[in-house]
């Protein structure tokens, strides 16, 4: 049996990233007729038509939906096993980096990531991107460096997960607010209007579970998509917010925290990569920037296995 052609590797990866013979072609350079070509190899080659013609454009067959997520990996571990190891001078380093961060994130360690990195990495950028969702895709094709927040269930097995802190919820609410006057029960804290957190639009979470464990209801008047949505109504209103207590740190400046009523379990927030970026010195250092940040002690573990 012959050794297949390991470059047709590169070829499939973006032809299921473009989804386009022609985008495929323009990726690499190639002519649309070459392109062609090459896709013809890779049908014989695997004996599957990996992408149909369906109305004007193209879609990948199961077989190649089933590749897709291993041809990234395969690629990021033979450019690494190619490229000869250097050490990285950080006066001279060139690069931007791509955060995907929870909520209040920012405002709370984006300062001390930006003031260590301007001191050892001048050159180095930056840019930080609201975490709309716990998609690893991202991750994946390469397009965020590094995510924060909570792990899902969803998150691809082969990411690396480094533990940033724990954390807690505390009840929030404005200097002043009737609900700080005298010890606040769970019944009180049911009571009192409040502005609920939610990316995904649902109302019931945690909290409402230990207060219906009590038989009590907690009274949502407002829901938002993020913390620093939530602080800012709880600032300026009645309504009470409960949020992360270090993930929110320098946003409840100003305002009434307390223990919350019930007992809730607390959140791991994590950092998250792609394996690709293992054995990458910059993305080595980023990680630790991000972990003093975070106002941990700091260790980088050697590469392989996920840990939460």
């Amino acid at each position: 049996m012959s050794t297949p052609d390991l470059n047709l590797l590169i070829t499939l990866n973006a032809l299921l990233a473009e989804g386009s013979v022609a985008g495929a072609a323009r990726r690499l350079g190639l002519s649309p007729s070459a392109m062609s070509r090459a896709l013809a190899r890779l049908r014989a080659t695997m004996g599957d038509p990996l992408l149909v013609r369906a109305g004007r454009g193209l879609v990948p067959t199961p077989r190649a939906l089933a590749l897709r997520e291993r041809i990234g990996p395969l690629l990021g571990e033979a450019e690494a096993a190619l490229t000869p190891a250097r050490e990285l001078d950080l006066s001279a380093l060139e690069r931007t980096f791509t955060l995907r961060t929870s909520d209040g994130f920012v405002e709370n360690f984006g300062p001390r990531l930006l003031e260590r990195a301007a001191r050892e990495a001048p050159g180095a950028r930056f840019r930080f991107a609201l975490k709309a969702d716990k998609d690893s895709a991202p991750l994946r094709d390469g397009s965020v460096d590094l995510d924060t927040g909570v792990v899902g269930a969803s998150a691809g097995p082969e990411l690396r997960v480094r533990m940033l802190f724990r954390d807690r919820f505390v009840g929030v609410a404005r200097a002043g607010h009737p609900l700080l006057d005298g010890e606040i029960s769970a019944e009180r804290y049911a009571t009192a209007r409040h502005v609920c957190m939610s990316r995904s639009g649902q109302e019931r979470g945690p909290i409402d579970a230990a207060l219906k464990a009590l038989g009590l209801r907690r009274n949502v008047a407002t829901l938002v998509g993020g913390f620093t949505a939530a602080l800012a109504l709880a600032r300026a209103t009645d309504l009470v917010a409960s949020v992360p207590e270090r993930h929110t740190g320098f946003l409840r400046d100003g305002m009434q925290s307390f223990p919350l009523p019930v007992t809730v379990p607390g959140i791991v927030i994590s950092m998250i990569w792609h394996p690709r970026h293992d054995a990458d010195p910059a993305h080595r250092w980023l990680r630790g920037c991000v972990k003093a940040a975070c106002g941990e002690e700091w260790e980088e573990a050697g590469a392989g296995g996920a840990e939460v």
